[in-house]
């Protein structure tokens, strides 16, 4: 079968951004709303680094849609065509989730601690990009942010950054782990905060909480079929994983109250999807159903289906951990 050329450099995670009213998460609330309970995965990984890390595969996966289409008949493809709804209604359901908490009073300590750690990292980020060790296109990007919600998208995407890489970049930075881990937390917390600030909290804990697990194994679902489809196609170039990388590599192994504090219902992590032998990938039984990240809209009101915003610019109405 004909296929497509291999990668040539590794994609890189991006910022999370979404149009405004949080539009992904109101488009997929039926999906939510109606994901049978035994659907439902275990929060054991970080969404923002999760979110980053889908938005920055992303144009690679959709490059080989067609190819999917062709010769993995079998594949839901319209998992792959929603991906990008499904990543930025996770971030969103995700800072909803942080606002419920009363994020609001902890915004001057956050505000005080992001500023330093964003241009800590950043500086190091793009002394490794001009080593060619980071991408440097994805790091002027970071270091472009103003204001306040650009700080906390910024840590989003610098936490992420750094972990995608952390096995080639921790010998040759000053940057630590426990740096790179932290500001995968202060992003989305300084979100959510400054969400609150600006519209007050949204939906109560308990619906926040399932709202997230809810979206959050929707996005894991569809990443994981399409991953699998993935395999499939690049089997003999033996690139599928770095055209999809699993979402659980690079984890540094320790959990904080942001990444796995709230467990869906089910027990275990859902399975790493199996490498295909000589058939198809079989169909994925759920029907599940994201804007280019570069987005200008900040927190929306929490309250309800529009809630707190995606990463962007001033209010007007998260990086790894294990």
């Amino acid at each position: 079968m004909t296929k497509p050329s291999p990668l040539k450099k590794k994609p890189a995670p991006k910022k999370p951004a979404a149009p405004p009213q949080a539009a992904a998460f109101d488009e997929i609330l039926p999906e939510i709303e109606a994901l049978s309970p035994d659907r439902l995965i275990a929060i054991n990984l970080d969404i923002p680094r999760v979110v980053s890390q889908v938005l920055g595969v992303l144009p690679g996966l959709l490059a080989l849609r067609s190819a999917i289409a062709e010769h993995v008949p079998t594949h839901d493809v319209a998992l792959l065509d929603r991906l990008e709804t499904y990543a930025l209604a996770a971030w969103y359901a995700h800072l909803a989730w942080l606002s419920s908490g009363g994020a609001e009073n902890s915004l001057k300590p956050l505000l005080a601690e992001a500023a330093p750690l964003r241009e800590n990292l950043l500086s190091d980020a793009e002394a490794l990009a001009r080593r060619g060790l980071l991408d440097a296109d994805t790091v002027a990007e970071i270091r472009a942010g103003l204001g306040h919600i650009d700080t906390a998208n910024d840590l989003v995407a610098l936490s992420a950054l750094f972990t995608a890489s952390w096995a080639e970049v921790a010998s040759k930075t000053a940057a630590t782990e426990e740096e790179v881990r932290r500001a995968g937390e202060i992003g989305p917390q300084l979100l959510a905060a400054l969400g609150v600030r600006e519209h007050g909290k949204g939906p109560g804990p308990t619906e926040a909480a399932d709202r997230r697990a809810r979206a959050f194994s929707l996005l894991v679902h569809a990443y994981d079929q399409t991953r699998r489809a993935v395999t499939y196609l690049r089997w003999d170039e033996e690139d599928a994983d770095t055209i999809a990388p699993s979402l659980y590599k690079g984890r540094t192994g320790r959990a904080t109250a942001h990444s796995d504090a709230v467990a869906a219902p089910g027990d275990e992590a859902p399975a790493e999807p199996a490498a295909p032998r000589a058939a198809t990938p079989a169909a994925p039984n759920g029907t599940a159903a994201p804007a280019a990240p570069n987005g200008t809209t900040a927190p929306a009101a929490l309250n309800g289906t529009a809630a707190p915003a995606m990463p962007g610019a001033a209010p007007n109405g998260a990086a790894p951990t294990g």
